[in-house]
C-alpha cells in the first residue's frame, strides 16, 4: 500500500509537471505569429500579454490550452492512475499532488529553458477539477476586485491569497466530521500553489505600489 501511494504521488507529480510544462502562449505565438511572446510587452508568456501584444485569436487558442492542461493534469492523475492503482484511495490528494505540479510546470517549464507564465489560468483549470465549489468563489472574488480596480494583476493576486482561506473553510463546512489531517494538508497544499503564484506575480506589485501597472482593456506596446 505504502509503495503503491509513494509511486502514484510520484507519478502524479511527474504528469503534472511534464503537462504545465507545455506553455500555451509561447506554442500558439510561435505557430501562428512565427514570434516568441517573452519579447514582447511585460516578457510574460501568459494570456494578458498574448492579448495585448497579439490580439484576441491567439489569446483564445492560449486560454483554452492553458485551462485544458491543468484539467487534463488532475483527471489523468486523480481519476485514471490513481484510480486504477488505489482504488479505495483517497482521490483529493493526488489531485492536489498533480495540480501542484502542474503549476509549477507552468512557471518553470522543462522545455523552454525554465521560464514560464505566472500561472494563474493553469491554477483556475486545476481549481475548477479539484473543488468546483473553491472555483467558483475564487472567480467571484477575482471578478469583484477586477471590477474595482480594472486590474487583472491585482485581482489575480487577492484570488490566489484567499484560495487557501477558502478551502479550507469550504471543506469544512461541506464534509463535517472529514479528517482534520487533510484539510490541512490540502490547504497546505493550495498555499503552495498560491504562493509560487504570487511570487511570480512580483513585478506587478511592483508597478501596483508605482502606480504604472496597465489597466484591462488598454493595450501596452511591444518592447521590441
Amino acid at each position: 500500500m505504502i509503495v503503491k501511494l509513494i509511486l502514484v504521488i510520484l507519478a502524479a507529480a511527474v504528469i503534472g509537471y511534464l503537462m504545465g510544462s507545455i506553455n500555451s502562449a509561447i506554442t500558439v505565438v510561435k505557430l501562428l505569429k512565427h514570434e516568441d511572446v517573452r519579447k514582447f510587452g511585460s516578457g510574460n508568456a501568459g494570456l494578458t500579454n498574448t492579448l495585448r501584444c497579439f490580439g484576441k485569436g491567439c489569446a483564445l487558442l492560449t486560454l483554452i490550452g492553458d485551462l485544458g492542461k491543468g484539467v487534463v493534469a488532475v483527471l489523468l492523475s486523480r481519476d485514471l492512475l490513481a484510480n486504477a492503482v488505489l482504488p479505495d484511495y483517497d482521490m483529493y490528494f493526488i489531485g492536489y499532488v498533480a495540480g501542484m505540479f502542474a503549476i509549477i510546470g507552468h512557471v518553470f517549464p522543462l522545455y523552454y529553458g525554465f521560464k514560464g507564465g505566472k500561472g494563474v489560468l493553469v491554477g483556475v483549470s486545476v481549481f475548477l477539477v479539484l473543488d468546483w465549489r473553491v472555483f467558483c468563489i475564487l472567480i467571484g472574488i477575482f471578478a469583484m476586485i477586477l471590477l474595482i480596480s480594472r486590474y487583472v494583476s491585482l485581482s489575480s493576486i487577492i484570488a490566489t491569497a484567499c484560495a487557501p482561506f477558502v478551502t479550507v473553510i469550504s471543506q469544512y463546512i461541506r464534509w463535517e466530521g472529514y479528517d482534520s489531517w487533510r484539510l490541512v494538508l490540502h490547504g497546505a497544499m493550495t498555499a503552495v500553489m498560491a504562493a509560487i503564484i504570487i511570487w511570480m506575480h512580483r513585478s506587478n506589485i511592483q508597478r501596483l505600489r508605482a502606480g504604472t501597472e496597465n489597466k484591462f482593456g488598454k493595450k501596452k506596446a511591444k518592447a521590441e
